[in-house]
């Protein structure tokens, strides 16, 4: 079995498992509905397409810095009718940064890495209006190890004004300069006794007809591993760019300058 872990960061995520109508909530982590369908979008999977593979998979999320519950008042209008949609309170977490693992079979993770990182799809976190701050592989995506070991051991991913924070109140309070444990949430195997159940297995994502599972989660504390090594942040660093454009040959036989234009001496 192989491991793909992905960091999840931005300025907004959502996450909702239970959200009805006017109330859409988020839930403190990111469900595995959320994570399978950012895969799917990057494999340029239809909404209707078969998902069994991925929801075989094991998941795990690993909290690397909770962010800050926030809510906005929603409203909408159609522009074509004047009719005003019913109004909606929308959760969101703000700051926040999670590792997330799947594990499975080796060549179907290794295609989900290449996926991530050349999406058919853009990438969100939990709605479309969350984008990425950060590539979503982290520097060692893929690894050999059990999911719980991988995640337990993969370099804290919390940003750089994060960790500044905490060391500065670690010098007013007289406390450890970084928490000493993170909550790790897992898939808990069928044999074994969960903490709480989630119905966030994908089945279909088919528009009119969205059907989830019920998984047991597994709730755990571990020691907060050493710091991931910062680097400046460039969003476009893996952009490819364009070839570059083969000038014309003008019709006339000239230089292969542009034409020049017309002098405007005289004009008043």
């Amino acid at each position: 079995m192989t491991v793909l872990l992905l960091c999840l960061a931005g300025p907004m995520q959502a996450w909702g498992a239970t959200s009805r109508f006017v109330q859409r909530t988020t839930r403190n982590a990111p469900t595995k509905s959320g994570v399978l369908g950012l895969l799917a979008a990057a494999e340029g999977r239809p909404r209707g397409a078969d998902l069994s593979d991925l929801a075989e998979l094991r998941f795990g999320v690993r909290v690397d810095q909770p962010g800050t519950r926030i809510r906005d008042f929603h409203k909408a209008e159609n522009p074509d009718t004047g009719r005003v949609m019913p109004l909606s309170h929308r959760y969101y977490l703000a700051d926040a940064v999670f590792l997330a693992g799947v594990e499975g079979e080796e060549t179907l993770i290794r295609r989900l890495r290449d996926a991530v990182d050349a999406p058919v799809f853009l990438p969100y976190l939990g709605r479309r209006s969350c984008p990425p701050s950060r590539h979503l592989l982290i520097e060692e995506p893929l690894s050999d190890r059990p999911l719980p070991t991988a995640l337990r051991e993969a370099p804290w991913q919390a940003s750089p004004w994060y960790v500044r924070q905490l060391e500065h109140e670690a010098e007013d309070h007289g406390v450890p300069p970084a928490p000493d444990e993170l909550e790790l949430l897992l898939d808990c195997p069928s044999d074994e006794a969960p903490d709480f159940s989630l119905r966030d297995t994908p089945l279909t994502f088919a528009p009119h007809h969205r059907q989830y599972a019920v998984r047991g989660v597994r709730a755990e504390r571990v020691r907060t591993p050493a710091a991931r090594a910062h680097t400046a942040h460039e969003p476009t660093a893996h952009l490819r760019p364009l070839p570059p454009r083969q000038r014309a040959e003008p019709a006339d036989g000239g230089s292969g300058n542009s034409p020049s234009l017309p002098s405007l001496r005289g004009r008043p």
